[in-house]
Parts: C-alpha cells; structure tokens; sequence
C-alpha cells in the first residue's frame, strides 16, 4: 500500500503540493489526474526517495520513505518499477543491455535473467527487438521497453509519469492495453499520473484529480465522469471558461 499523508512540498517561492493526500491499495491502479505543472509527477518522486517532503509523510507498506535510510531506500526501490516519461533508455546501449542492467544489479545468473528478459518482451508484444538500439525505434516502442523495463524486475508497484504523452492515439492505446495487461497479469499495484482522460479511463480502477496541491476529489471512473464538482467538470470538458469563473469565486487563488 502506498499513503500520500498531508504532502507538502515548495521550490522556493513556488508552493506545489499543500496537504496532499492519497491512499493507493494493493493490487488497483490508480490514475492522478492534472493539469501541466500541477506536481503530478512531484508526487510521484516522493515514492522512490527521489524527492523529500517539506512537510508530510510519504508511507510505502508502512515505512515512511525519507526516513529510510540508505539500505532501507534500497530495499523499497527493489520492489517499485518506474516508467518514466521519455523512456530514460541509455542509447549507447541495446535493448537487452538496457533491459540487463537492473538486473545484474540482483545478481540473478544469467539463465535467470535471460528468462525475465524474454518474458517481459513477449509482453509488450517486443520479441524481436532485444538487438537493437534505443534509435531504431519509435516512440511507442521506446514505452513499450521502458515497461518491460520495469516488468523485468518483477516489482509489487510499478509508478508511471506520463506514459502517453507524444504519442498518437492508436499508440496511446496500445500503451493502455500494456498497462492493464501488467496489472492483470503480474498483479502489481499501479500508480499512473496524466493528464490524458482517455487514458485514464481505460487504466484506472480509481481517479483522483490534483489541483490547487491537493486531492480535490478522488472516486471510480464513473463517479469523475458523472462528478458535479465545478473544477473536475471544467477539467473533463476542457472548459477555460470555468476554471475561470471557479478561480474567481476563489480568489483567485491558484
């Protein structure tokens, strides 16, 4: 289980998590949504140790994360696949190497590894690439192994920022597809931030919308999208002209 507990987090004067809170539970998928800059993916860096909260607690099966210490961040990181945003393949490197470098940290003999590498592959549909290298691709297919990354590694959570940003649509769900796919197949618990509706809704057992540095309402797929709450719909309808009129009822405070 992964607990976001009153997170706040500034960059100097710039205030963006302010009492975040959140609860991820075993075994679902859960979908931040937001708008660009909103600290999406600054929450999910909290996860892994790779920011620290200013304020707030940041609790992965009941170990509160900046309070670990270096074999302790370790140990959690050893269980949390991260997709991150471009992919952050090494180009120097082949698909296989990329894929073996996680590995080999294990310490897994090489039978082992080339089992896990093979499996995660054949997963996101990616058997015969093992040879080439990160250029040779497209960006869909850069994802893809960016997934099969973090499914080689066998972990209990697997975190995703942004994983459909740039692609085309079909791309995009073929993405999707993969990430159901991890969840159902390898029961691991996902944590998804986007700002990509159609996405969401085909990934998430759970949505929570960010804005203004908190959760302002978080539910199933079919609660966000029947949601009465001003900033959700204009988030929804992709209406400027609401938020406008929400900001103003608050102040304008953003």
């Amino acid at each position: 289980m992964i607990e976001f507990k009153e997170v706040y987090k500034s960059f100097g004067d710039r205030q963006v998590l302010r009492g975040f809170s959140l609860s991820v539970q075993d075994g679902e998928t859960v979908v931040i949504l937001g708008y660009s800059g909103s600290g999406k993916s600054v929450a999910l860096k909290h996860v892994v140790g790779l920011l620290e909260p200013d304020a707030g607690e940041v609790i992965v099966d009941g170990e509160v994360v900046h309070q670990l210490d270096r074999e302790g961040l370790t140990r959690l990181r050893a269980k949390i696949g991260f997709v991150f945003q471009f992919a952050a393949l090494l180009d120097s490197m082949t698909v296989r190497e990329n894929l073996e470098l996680g590995l080999k940290r294990r310490g897994l003999s090489r039978a082992e590894i080339d089992e896990r590498i093979k499996e995660a592959l054949e997963l996101v549909d990616l058997e015969d690439v093992e040879d080439r290298y990160p250029a040779e691709l497209s960006g869909g297919m850069r994802k893809r192994v960016g997934i099969a990354r973090a499914i080689a590694l066998r972990p209990r959570y697997i975190l995703y920022d942004e994983p459909t940003t740039g692609l085309d649509p079909v791309t995009s769900a073929v993405i999707d597809r993969l990430i159901v796919r991890a969840r159902e197949k390898l029961n691991v618990t996902g944590l998804v931030v986007t700002h990509d509706l159609r996405s969401a809704y085909t990934v998430a057992d759970r949505i929570a919308l960010l804005y203004q540095g908190r959760i302002r309402q978080v539910g199933s797929v079919e609660s966000i999208r029947n949601s009465h709450d001003p900033v959700v719909r204009q988030f929804i309808e992709g209406r400027p002209e609401a938020l406008a009129d929400v900001e103003q009822a608050a102040g304008g405070v953003r």
